[in-house]
């Protein structure tokens, strides 16, 4: 039986040979190449492996951005079962993960004893829907918090619905509306266990990683561009002083992953809600500005001559957009008042 060192060795020599193969096909073909091939079961965060976890997430946004966000959903999910004692439940399954609540809907569960729990109502903006298998996702017994459930996607009382669904960018996550029947599910956890358990927070911080990785792939485009460029060129300077830049923020949220990666291992049974906030904010702050300075920096000839630029640039800022800058920042500055001790700014 391969352990998890192996397994995380094979994975991260595996995964850059593996990503480049797969070339322009489908983003759900490419999932289910990785699932099969062992390269989506990552070790989970907080048992010694964290930073090498997001590694692989940051390896797989700078490939494909819209395989970045199936991706870290189907390895979030897997966590989350081994987290809740599931673990029967991962062999050969794609995994969705919808969490969000939307205004206006809501998904209810309905225990019915011996026959077992289905569910009635829908989910909006479903990543993954038209190619996953399987879906943990969130909904609600009567008078209970929200619940985790693990649903079978092939169920003929599952509706996927695309009518409605007109974005952009982001367009190969296979998203859609997603309708349930009366369609059979199991309850994982007890009530309020899906946020309460540690590695809600882990996971939270992890998607910053396939943010980084976005971003890198960004200023790698700039990088490329310097290096091609004559000194003597009027644009070199122009585009040397923006390299400069981006190197200083890619550096420092690289820093930041590290570090919050660095404790998460140490302290895994903490929460770590203050971390991932942090983490979050400090990504997305740097990816914005290296967007704007790459822009900036080419003009456009990197959007309108690279398909690959032009994604990256319209995908990132869409990816990111999970995040609510006020309210993560609100609830970060509460997070660090009700901690027993100040922040640590020092060095």
């Amino acid at each position: 039986m391969m352990t998890d060192s192996q397994n995380l060795f094979s994975t991260a020599q595996a995964l850059p040979g593996a990503l480049a193969s797969m070339g322009s096909a489908p983003v759900i073909r490419q999932l289910r190449h990785l699932v099969d091939n062992g390269l989506a079961d990552l070790p989970p965060p907080g048992t010694g492996r964290t930073l090498e976890r997001w590694q692989a997430l940051s390896l797989v946004a700078g490939h494909d951005l819209s395989l970045a966000r199936l991706y870290e959903s189907h390895t979030d999910a897997l966590a989350i079962l081994r987290e809740l004692g599931c673990e029967e439940r991962i062999r050969g399954a794609v995994w969705a993960m919808w969490a969000a609540e939307s205004p206006g809907r809501r998904l209810e569960a309905i225990d019915r004893g011996a026959a077992g729990i289905v569910l009635s109502g829908s989910k909006a903006s479903c990543a993954g829907a038209l190619g996953a298998t399987h879906a943990l996702l969130t909904a609600w017994l009567p008078g209970q918090q929200p619940q985790l459930m693990a649903v079978e996607l092939d169920h003929p009382s599952v509706g996927i619905h695309t009518n409605d669904w007109h974005a952009v960018d982001m367009t190969d996550c296979g998203s859609a509306d997603v309708s349930f029947h009366n369609t059979p599910a199991t309850l994982l956890g007890s009530p309020g266990d899906f946020l309460r358990r540690g590695g809600y927070w882990h996971g939270s911080a992890g998607i910053a990683a396939c943010w980084h990785g976005g971003i890198r792939a960004v200023a790698q485009v700039l990088y490329a561009a310097v290096q091609q460029c004559p000194p003597s060129h009027p644009i070199h300077a122009t585009r040397a002083t923006a390299l400069g830049r981006v190197d200083a923020l890619l550096s420092s949220t690289a820093a930041v992953l590290r570090d919050s990666a660095a404790w998460i291992d140490a302290h895994p049974g903490d929460t770590a809600m203050v971390v991932a906030l942090r983490t979050r904010r400090a990504v997305e702050s740097g990816a914005r500005r290296v967007l704007e300075e790459t822009g900036r920096a080419l003009e456009g000839t990197a959007f309108n001559r690279s398909a690959f630029f032009a994604r990256l640039a319209a995908d990132l800022p869409a990816f990111m957009r999970q995040s609510q800058v006020d309210r993560d920042e609100a609830a970060l500055a509460g997070a660090l008042l009700a901690q027993e001790t100040p922040p640590r700014w020092a060095l």
